[in-house]
């Protein structure tokens, strides 16, 4: 872990946005819009995914992957304009938030300036063509960091150009195929501009992790990661919650995983949480729209230990994943629960969710129960995850308690919680 980390980002409270898929119209004019209302959210971070201009060569769909980028100092002009972009970075910040923005620095669009202009920064097969390393991105090509050190310096001074334009942040995509020499150089020169430059690693998951490395390519653990990066994808636990939902393994098996966390990374680690996101499917899809475990499942991202993102249309129980490679517009009809998510960011941004000690507790039935303790408070919260339909069996304290999210009195007696459905988080004490 970055020494430099500071463990307030657990309260970090991060808000994801594919321009083209926000609005009938996708620009940025039409996110600035909307700023207040993701304002209300109690967001940090207005994330963006790649806003530049995407590559024509070999595109997926008919509008192409923004992850496809043909020049990393351009605007994809169907967003808008450079100045329409800085004026909504300045809006942003009018609003007391900050903007992170996607970094795709593994490759390029085939038909990218880069290629045309620098090809010995590319990676060639055996056959000496450009090429990937992963088979089904067939729509770019990859760097090679090996050949040529100045496209470390073309890189890094992009990334130095967007820090100047007011960008507060940086989301790595597959950060751990990039050498851990240069994200350290990278970070370095970011923050002698911007010390409190937030960096965020989508570090892969493990068994992809273990494939790349069994093709004879470099893979950075999340051991290395987080020499350099101040937070990364929780990607290590994803699928046992995605195996928990589809009924494959027990929700304690799930819970594990969690406490696992705690294991195996430095004490001032922090995991950036997320149910869903432009590459996943989204949450109330996967719970067949049931509004006690979207609730649940809510409220828990926002209870576990680290930052927290939630993917532009969450917020109102959409079902369907956008794609993102056509047009295809979030579906904002859903059930609203930006009441539920303002509630839960005020109290992830307690002192208790950064300090405090946190435990998970395995109970035999399918609920959450986990707790925080710090400087003699004791802070718990209560999710049925599995929508039970009976008394819930606690290890805590028998009293009448406050639910922080609703105002209501619970009562545990006898070590039992009385059959409820909706999130529970209340001090015992």
């Amino acid at each position: 872990m970055s020494k430099l980390t500071k463990i307030r980002l657990r309260n970090t409270f991060i808000y994801q946005i594919f321009v083209r898929n926000y609005s009938k119209e996708g620009t940025f004019k039409k996110v600035e819009e909307d700023l207040d209302r993701i304002k209300d959210l109690g967001v940090d971070y207005v994330y963006l995914l790649p806003i530049h201009e995407i590559g024509e060569e070999q595109r997926k769909g008919k509008l192409g992957s923004p992850y496809a980028i043909k020049d990393y100092y351009s605007i994809n002009h169907e967003y808008g304009t450079l100045e329409d972009f800085e004026d909504l970075v300045a809006a942003v910040h009018s609003r007391g938030m900050k903007v992170m923005m996607d970094i795709v620095f593994n490759h390029t669009s085939p038909d990218s300036k880069l290629i045309h202009e620098h090809p010995e920064y590319f990676y060639r097969n055996s056959d000496g063509e450009f090429a990937n390393r992963v088979g089904d991105w067939w729509d770019i090509t990859d760097f090679d960091y090996t050949k040529d050190k100045g496209l470390w310096r073309y890189l890094i001074d992009n990334l130095l150009y967007w820090t100047k334009k007011g960008v507060d942040g940086f989301r790595w995509d597959v950060a751990s195929f990039l050498p851990l020499e240069f994200l350290e150089q990278a970070h370095e020169e970011v923050l002698e501009i911007n010390p409190d430059s937030l960096f965020l690693s989508e570090s892969v998951h493990g068994h992809f992790l273990r494939f790349i490395r069994n093709e004879g390519f470099e893979c950075l653990s999340e051991s290395e990661i987080f020499q350099v990066f101040d937070m990364a994808y929780d990607y290590d636990v994803h699928d046992y919650f995605l195996d928990y939902t589809y009924g494959k393994i027990s929700l304690n098996e799930y819970l594990k995983e969690i406490i696992r966390q705690d294991e195996v990374y430095p004490k001032n680690y922090i995991k950036m949480k997320n149910l869903e996101n432009h590459d996943n499917l989204r949450l109330a899809g996967l719970v067949d729209g049931d509004p006690v475990k979207i609730d649940a499942w809510t409220s828990f991202l926002f209870f576990t230990k680290g930052a927290t993102m939630i993917y532009a249309g969450q917020e109102k129980s959409a079902k369907h994943t956008p794609t993102l490679f056509d047009k295809d517009t979030v579906d904002w009809s859903g059930r609203d629960l930006s009441t539920l998510i303002s509630n839960l960011s005020d109290l992830s941004h307690r002192e208790i969710f950064a300090k405090g000690i946190y435990d998970v507790h395995l109970l035999d039935q399918d609920v959450i129960c986990a707790g925080y303790k710090y400087e003699g408070k004791e802070l718990y919260g209560v999710f049925n995850v599995g929508a039970i339909d009976e008394d819930i069996k606690l290890p805590i304290e028998d009293g009448i308690y406050t639910n922080l999210l609703t105002a209501k009195k619970v009562d545990i007696k006898d070590g039992v919680l009385k059959n409820i459905k909706e999130p529970l988080v209340f001090y015992v004490r």
